[in-house]
């Protein structure tokens, strides 16, 4: 299946942003990290928004353009717009909003890796060394 959304993805002319996204803020109040998980259907994109707050927060009207897109983020009476460019495996966002109390920002996210390497498997238990032999070592002896 997400190879299927993948291929959509490119067959429409578009980068497929799907997946987590992470950066740090730098904030007046202190640095903080951020993941965007996003979930990309062709031109339509949707996902959340994870802060130090809490609870995700949902994105809204999120259109993809080529390797550019754009959303919003709503909360404590305001809205946050977001407009993205992908650039391979990171993605270059600059915020504005509608309050002046936020002012905007700059971010560079980067793209989660899955760690495709298994874990190494338990090593058993060293076995015994195997008894020596009778006599074995008996020359050794004066």
């Amino acid at each position: 299946m997400a190879l299927a959304a993948t291929m959509t993805a490119r067959a429409a002319g578009t980068t497929d942003v799907t997946g987590s996204w992470t950066t740090t803020a730098q904030t007046p109040n202190g640095d903080f990290q951020l993941t965007f998980t996003f979930k990309q259907d062709g031109t339509t994109l949707s996902g959340t928004v994870q802060g130090p707050q809490g609870e995700p927060m949902e994105i809204s009207n999120g259109k993809v353009d080529g390797d550019k897109f754009t959303f919003d983020v709503s909360f404590n009476g305001m809205t946050i717009h977001h407009v993205c460019t992908v650039e391979g495996e990171e993605i270059h966002m600059t915020t504005s909003s509608d309050n002046d109390q936020f002012p905007g920002m700059t971010m560079t996210l980067k793209r989660e890796k899955k760690d495709a390497t298994p874990a190494p498997a338990a090593t058993p238990a060293a076995a015994p060394a195997p008894a020596s032999p009778q006599g074995a070592g008996a020359a050794m002896v004066p």
